[in-house]
C-alpha cells in the first residue's frame, strides 16, 4: 500500500522514495494522496505524488470499497453524496462517516482528487487542449476544472502543462497514449496469458505482447490497446470517437487488469500458507482480474459452466457475430462490440455451439441484468449479489462467485472451477476440500482463485509449448 507523507511545516506531501529528508517529528503519514489534499497538503514537485497508483486499502469496510468503485466509475460527476448514499443503502451522514473514519477523506473530497490527478497526467502525457483535459477528467465546467487545480496543485492547468518534464509526453502513432501507474511489482506476464486465454473472440485479442479490446463509448465504438511501459506503468492507447469523460474509460481498463487494486497484504499471508507459499513467490505481482464489462464476463461464466474453453470460444464467437455491432475497419481479429443486456435478452441464442438450456440461462441472466434484477454496478453487496446471480435458472453457485471474483468482492472463491480443482490436485492437497481451503485464505479467497488459476494456465500454457 503507498503512504504518502506530510510535512507540516512545508505544507507538502511525498511519496514513498521522495528524496525530501524532513524531520520525522514534522511527518504526518496518508495512505491516500486525497487524505493528505484534505488535510491542507499539496503534491511535491519533485517526487509528482500523481503519477503513482493509489489504490483504497483492501481493509476498508466492503461498502467503502463498493462506495469507492462507484465514485470512480462517475456517480459523483453529476451527482450527489446523497444520491450515492441512497444507491448504497445508506444515510449520506453515515457514508460521509466511513469514509472519514477508513480513508480520511469524504466521498466528493476523493472524488476531486481522482479528477485532478488524472487531469495532471494528461497534461503530462498528452498534447490536449486545457479544454479537452477538463472535459477528460470528468469536470463539468472550465471553471470548475481551473478552481480544482489551484486547490490541488497551488497552480492553474496552464502553468502545470508549462512545467512538465521533456520525457513526460508521450507520441503515439494514432490515438492517445497514457502512462496507467501501478505499485510494483505487476505481473504483466501471468495478466496477459490469462488475457489471451480468456479472449473473446471477435471483441478482444492479445498479439505480439499487446491486449486489445473494442469499447462502446454512448453508443460509438472505440479500440483500446494495453502493453507494458515500465517498472511502473503500463501504456493504455485509446482511439474514441471523442474524448470527453475518458477517466472512466482509464479507469475501467485499470480495473479489468487489477492495477488500481494493493495486494501486498494478501501476498504476505497467503504466502505463509503451506499450499499456497511456492506459487505465491513464483507468481509474485499477481493481481485479481476485473471486468472491461461486467455482463460480458457473465456470459462467458455461464457458456463456460457447461463446455470445454474451446467450445467456449466458437459459442461466444457465434453470439458475438450474429448480436454484436460490427466494427468494419479494425485489425488483429477485432470485428464487433460486445451485444448490450438488452440485446440478448431477446435473441435466439440457441444454436448447434450452445445447447436449448445454456442459451435459456443466457437470456435470462441477460434480462435480469437489463431490468436491475442483478446489479453488476458495484450497488449490490456479495451475498446479495451472489444470490440474484442464482436466482437466474440453470445458473450455479460456483458462476456467481467466479462474476463476483471479477466484480472486486475479495471472499468470492469458485471452488469448483476446473482449473482451481485441477491446480488444488497438482499442489497435493486433493484431499482438502476446496470450501475447507478457502476458509483459511478470508479475506483473500479471490486472491488466492485468481493465483491457482495462474498456476493451472502456466502448466498448460508450457503444456503446449512442449
Amino acid at each position: 500500500m503507498t503512504t504518502y507523507s506530510a510535512v507540516r511545516t512545508t505544507g507538502i506531501y511525498c511519496r514513498p522514495g521522495c528524496g525530501a529528508r524532513p524531520r520525522a517529528d514534522n511527518v504526518t503519514t496518508f495512505e491516500l494522496a486525497a487524505a493528505a489534499e484534505a488535510a491542507g497538503y499539496r503534491a511535491c514537485l519533485k517526487c509528482r505524488p500523481y503519477r503513482v497508483a493509489g489504490p483504497v486499502s483492501a481493509g476498508a469496510p466492503e461498502l467503502v470499497c463498493r462506495a469507492v468503485q462507484l465514485i470512480i466509475a462517475g456517480a459523483l460527476d453529476e451527482s450527489t453524496e446523497s444520491v450515492l448514499g441512497q444507491r448504497l443503502g445508506v444515510s449520506p451522514r453515515h457514508l460521509r462517516r466511513l469514509f472519514n473514519d477508513h480513508l480520511g477523506v469524504t466521498p466528493t473530497q476523493l472524488a476531486h482528487s481522482r479528477r485532478a490527478h488524472f487531469a495532471r497526467r494528461l497534461l503530462d502525457d498528452s498534447d490536449l487542449s486545457i479544454a479537452q483535459v477538463a472535459f477528460a477528467s470528468g469536470f463539468g465546467s472550465i471553471r470548475h476544472f481551473n478552481r480544482a487545480m489551484s486547490d490541488v496543485f497551488r497552480s492553474s492547468p496552464r502553468a502545470l502543462r508549462e512545467r512538465r518534464r521533456r520525457t513526460d509526453r508521450l507520441v503515439a502513432d494514432g490515438g492517445l497514449t497514457l502512462r496507467m501507474p501501478f505499485n510494483p511489482p505487476f505481473n504483466w506476464d501471468a495478466t496477459l496469458r490469462h488475457l489471451a486465454r480468456r479472449a473473446v473472440p471477435g471483441v478482444e485479442s492479445v498479439v505480439h505482447g499487446t491486449y486489445r479490446r473494442t469499447i462502446t463509448v454512448d453508443g460509438a465504438p472505440g479500440v483500446l490497446e494495453v502493453e507494458s511501459g515500465g517498472v511502473d506503468h503500463l501504456l493504455l492507447r485509446a482511439h474514441l470517437p471523442y474524448w470527453e469523460g475518458l477517466i472512466h474509460i482509464v479507469e475501467r481498463a485499470a480495473h479489468m487488469l487489477g492495477v488500481d487494486t494493493d495486494v501486498d497484504a494478501g501476498e504476505q499471508q497467503l504466502a505463509r500458507d503451506p499450499m499456497l507459499a511456492a506459487i505465491v513467490r513464483q507468481q509474485t505481482g499477481l493481481r485479481v482480474p476485473g471486468a472491461w464489462a461486467p455482463f460480458e464476463i457473465g456470459v462467458q461464466a455461464i457458456i463456460d459452466q457447461t463446455l470445454d474453453p474451446e467450445s467456449s470460444r466458437k459459442a461466444l464467437e457465434a453470439i458475438v457475430r450474429a448480436h454484436g455491432t460490427d466494427v468494419p475497419g479494425l485489425e488483429n481479429g477485432l470485428t464487433h462490440t460486445f451485444p448490450s443486456p438488452e440485446t440478448l435478452a431477446g435473441a435466439t441464442l440457441a444454436t448447434r455451439q450452445l445447447s436449448r438450456s445454456t442459451a435459456r440461462a443466457v437470456g435470462e441472466f441477460a434480462a435480469a441484468v437489463a431490468t436491475k434484477a442483478v446489479q453488476l454496478d458495484g450497488t449490490a453487496g456479495f451475498e446479495q449479489l451472489a444470490a440474484s446471480i442464482v436466482a437466474v435458472r440453470g445458473v450455479d453457485v460456483n458462476t456467481a462467485y467466479q462474476i463476483a471474483l471479477h466484480l472486486g468482492h475479495h471472499d468470492a472463491f469458485p471452488g469448483t472451477d476446473r482449473r482451481v480443482q485441477r491446480a488444488i490436485e497438482a499442489l497435493g492437497s486433493s484431499a482438502e476440500s476446496a470450501a475447507d481451503l478457502s476458509e483459511r485464505w478470508r479475506p483473500w479467497c479471490a486472491l488466492a482463485a485468481t493465483h491457482l488459476i495462474a498456476h493451472t494456465e502456466a502448466i498448460e500454457s508450457k503444456t503446449l509449448r512442449n
